[in-house]
């Protein structure tokens, strides 16, 4: 809309141009990629969290057990050294390698009924 007695309108851009813009995107990009390469190259198919995985599994193994036991047997045999002997089997899979001692732990913690301690932002 003009005004009257104004002519043209002026409109001016105030930010950034489109090529300072563009090289700011690219850049940014840039650093995100040689941030996940080096993310990638540093741990390889084991997950930086690899810790807490290893946990959570056995004891979700633990606690499956527990929960399915009506008579209280496999808990007790878990409890007596079976959460080595399903990791020894193969049980754990791929997660269980990550960590073996904390799988074994985990297991035994969800077969006792205890929450989980490395669960959580801060263990």
């Amino acid at each position: 809309m003009v005004l009257l007695g104004h002519d043209t309108v002026a409109v001016h851009h105030t930010g950034p141009s489109r090529r300072t813009l563009l090289l700011a995107l690219a850049s940014a990009a840039a650093v995100l990629a040689t941030g996940a390469w080096v993310l990638v190259d540093r741990h390889h198919d084991r997950p930086p969290w690899a810790e807490d995985v290893a946990y959570e599994s056995g004891f979700l193994q633990g606690n499956r057990v527990r929960q399915y036991d009506h008579t209280g047997q496999e808990v007790k045999d878990l409890l007596a050294g079976g959460c080595a002997r399903l990791h020894a089997e193969g049980w754990g899979g791929r997660k269980a390698s990550y960590d073996p001692g904390l799988w074994v732990a985990g297991c035994l913690d969800g077969a006792v009924g205890r929450p989980a301690s490395r669960q959580g932002l801060f263990h």
